[in-house]
């Protein structure tokens, strides 16, 4: 089926926004995401950031970037829902490492986290609703 016929199909709770929302708010999260993580990677390279404070923004990236395919390609709200954890728990694990270091990193990527918080109780639900 269809991507987009295949939600669109889906049961969603009441408070799903609608599905125009999320392109722009993607936008400008990607845009922080470029930025902060970009900063992230750039100090690692430089070597003045272990490896071990890069590791978690780069899960991050990874579990972010197969959100898509998992839930759209394989059409697998499960999967997606464990895969969104994933993206919450990495960005947690990234904050909490790089808050003492480089707050701004930190406070640039505060609506991400509100973002991904309010996906991963979206995506439960959803996953919930049409177990």
């Amino acid at each position: 089926m269809d991507a987009f016929l295949w939600y669109q199909s889906l049961i969603k709770p009441a408070f799903a926004p609608p599905a125009w929302i999320f392109s722009p708010v993607w936008t400008i999260l990607y845009i922080i995401i470029a930025i902060t993580f970009g900063y992230v990677f750039y100090k690692t390279i430089k070597k003045q950031f272990s490896w071990l404070i890069a590791l978690p923004f780069l899960l991050n990236l990874f579990f972010n970037f197969i959100f898509s395919p998992i839930q759209f390609g394989l059409q697998n709200n499960f999967l997606a829902a464990i895969d969104i954890i994933l993206v919450l728990a990495t960005l947690v694990w990234a904050m909490a490492l790089i808050y003492k270091r480089v707050k701004w990193v930190f406070w640039l990527n505060v609506p991400y986290l509100l973002w991904v918080s309010f996906a991963t109780i979206l995506q439960i639900t959803v996953t919930y609703l049409n177990w």
